[in-house]
């Protein structure tokens, strides 16, 4: 039996949108983005450009939640991430890395050139029907 991270990186490896959840003031909003997940860096990659909703957001509040999920109406196929993170503008060489693996997987992304970001993953529940109706696994950053 795989482990908990090879669980979730090969779940989110076969999927490519995620949904953004930004709050700000106590007001909620979301946001639906194409993805690429970067393993080692425990991140996501997606580009936004700068007068969107959510990211007008993080300047306020850079903590956001999202999901990543199979749709299926068959309940014991059911299965998704839930995740809270940080998000922000990579620098350096994690923007060059990002940027690389996001061409790679959205090759057509060069048409229109956006602002490119990450979500630093802090908390990542993987629900999996498969393993049993209702499986978790839980993975947590610990520092």
């Amino acid at each position: 039996m795989q482990d908990t991270d090879s669980q979730i990186t090969a779940f989110l490896n076969e999927h490519h949108v995620l949904t953004l959840a930004t709050c700000v003031n106590g007001v909620p909003w979301c946001a639906s983005m194409f993805y690429v997940y970067l393993e080692t860096e425990r991140m996501f990659v997606f580009t936004s450009d700068y007068q969107t909703h959510h990211i007008q957001d993080i300047k306020t509040n850079d903590r956001v939640a999202g999901t990543v999920v199979l749709e299926t109406r068959k309940i014991g196929l059911l299965r998704g991430v839930q995740f809270q993170g940080r998000i922000s503008e990579p620098q350096g060489t994690l923007a060059e890395k990002a940027k690389r693996a996001y061409l790679v997987r959205y090759p057509y992304a060069l048409l229109k050139p956006a602002p490119l970001w990450v979500v630093e993953l802090h908390i990542i529940k993987y629900t999996d029907n498969r393993l049993g109706f209702g499986k978790k696994l839980l993975w947590q950053k610990t520092s």
